[in-house]
């Protein structure tokens, strides 16, 4: 796999194929995937890495203790039987049609897309004031990470406030697992 497929701006990039270098070198390891995933659902690739980033930081083996599970912490009731939910390929599958239906059914609205792919289609219908500490901050960490990507920026405050509050553990496991130095 690639790992510097990243292009130093939007000028060098082919349409439709930069991913900003701010994320992680655990994230970027699956670049090529991303890049292939976000045309095939279509997507920015910021967004689906952005994603990546604050489900799973590239760790194949990711496990919520609500039971959601692989990089893009799929809930097990989403596949199919005898799938596994931790091949890359399965995984990125179920998570980004999951994420598809929630970027169709909010017209594209970047926030509550996020809402909806962590806490599920209802927290559309409910006062963002009403919504679990827990999505109120996916959607913060979300929505800060994707603007700061498509500005191409090097560095991001809020990944940063994201490995600052537990996200380094993930990168860590994810680190290990890959052939990334």
């Amino acid at each position: 796999m690639v790992q510097d497929d990243v292009w130093s701006s939007a000028e060098d990039a082919p349409p439709g194929t930069l991913l900003a270098p701010l994320f992680t070198a655990e994230v970027r390891y699956w670049t090529p995937f991303i890049l292939r995933w976000a045309e095939e659902y279509d997507f920015d690739p910021n967004l689906v890495a952005t994603v990546m980033q604050i489900e799973s930081c590239g760790y194949v083996r990711a496990r919520s203790r609500a039971g959601a599970m692989g990089l893009f912490q799929v809930m097990p009731y989403h596949f199919a039987e005898g799938e596994d939910p931790y091949d890359p390929e399965t995984n990125a599958r179920r998570g980004l049609n999951y994420l598809k239906r929630a970027w169709d059914h909010t017209g594209g609205d970047v926030r509550l897309t996020l809402a909806a792919y962590n806490g599920g289609f209802k927290r559309l219908q409910e006062p963002e004031s009403w919504w679990p500490e827990e999505t109120k901050r996916y959607v913060r960490w979300g929505v800060g990470i994707y603007q700061d990507a498509l500005q191409g920026r090097t560095s991001s405050p809020t990944l940063e406030e994201w490995l600052d509050r537990g996200g380094w553990w993930l990168c860590q496991k994810a680190r290990l697992s890959l052939p990334i130095e």
